[in-house]
């Protein structure tokens, strides 16, 4: 019986990955929580791990900028403003100045054209930066030291979809001979509290939340983030996920849909009754996993079923017409 051998760390294209969480509160106001500090800690962690890996570029696909037409990539080379965050704007401003990396953002457009997909660019002063965007590069990249390209999240995109924007990414990231990070700003569960709370008493806001969350996460610490892609769709039923968890899908497309990770959770917690995860994603674990794989790995993007074809009452469904 052969062995599990641990693969090589690859020297080009998504050297590692990251989840996140988008709330401001570990930026803007660690000391207020003793949970929102063991957040902030982690992502301390997280930022020196990050230096060591010297990447050309972040790709940050946040949940916290949705779109509804297509896919926009920032590709403004220098995003410039101050940004207050609709929900807690008391916790104070943030504000930003931060590289893109322009060249990998036209190509990771290009790419997601020769996919089949709906790509927009957008350049131009004033564009209004996430929050979730700002979390990931105020605490990771806080000299900006490392050019970034922010993804947005179509609210109307599918798994299918999803899966194929991660694929541009990593083909991007490929061609340009760039060493990359993929970060997913997202929360797990995203049941807020819905009334002001003690910060010093936050937690989960739902038992079933925190479990779902504790589970996935024990899959993540044993590097099998296919597993957790496969898994997204029962998750979301079950703990009213983060736009449907679709942020791991684009992840573990770009990171090459597999479980061959070592995985490393640096902290879970409580932001305002979410479900915030640190978790940290290296190419080169052990390949293993328990799910089976019965969705399929889409490689093109071709439109939302039948859609956007002519029909009429009483026509049947074209048999070539099957779900993506």
């Amino acid at each position: 019986m052969t062995t599990p051998k641990e693969k090589q760390q690859p020297q080009i294209g998504f050297v590692a990955g990251f989840i996140v969480p988008g709330m401001p509160q570990p930026l803007l106001a660690p000391e207020k929580s003793p949970g929102w500090g063991r957040v902030r800690a982690a992502f301390e962690v997280l930022r020196e791990r990050l230096d060591a890996l010297k990447p050309d570029v972040l790709v940050i696909y946040s949940t916290q900028w949705p779109s509804v037409l297509g896919h926009q990539i920032q590709a403004d080379a220098r995003p410039q403003g101050v940004h207050v965050d609709h929900e807690f704007h008391d916790l104070g401003t943030m504000e930003y100045n931060f590289p893109v990396h322009v060249p990998y953002a036209d190509a990771y457009i290009a790419s997601g054209k020769e996919r089949g997909l709906h790509m927009r660019r957008v350049c131009f002063k004033g564009f209004p930066i996430d929050t979730g965007s700002l979390v990931a590069l105020g605490l990771l990249n806080p000299d900006n030291h490392v050019p970034c390209t922010l993804v947005s999240s179509n609210m109307y995109a599918d798994r299918a979809e999803t899966i194929v924007l991660g694929k541009a990414a990593r083909d991007a990231a490929q061609k340009q001979k760039l060493r990359a990070v993929a970060i997913a700003s997202t929360a797990l569960s995203n049941r807020l509290w819905t009334k002001p709370i003690d910060p010093t008493e936050d937690a989960i806001s739902s038992q079933k939340d925190d479990e779902w969350n504790r589970k996935l996460l024990e899959i993540l610490a044993q590097g099998r983030l296919e597993d957790v892609a496969q898994l997204a769709r029962q998750f979301a039923r079950e703990a009213h996920a983060d736009s449907k968890l679709k942020a791991i899908w684009w992840l573990s497309a770009a990171l090459g849909s597999s479980n061959d990770f070592r995985g490393e959770v640096l902290a879970y917690e409580a932001l305002h009754g979410t479900g915030a995860a640190v978790v940290e994603l290296r190419p080169g674990g052990v390949s293993r996993g328990e799910q089976e794989f019965d969705e399929d790995d889409v490689e093109f993007f071709r439109g939302e079923r039948s859609v956007l074809s002519p029909s009429s009452p009483g026509s049947k469904t074209p048999e070539k017409a099957r779900p993506s």
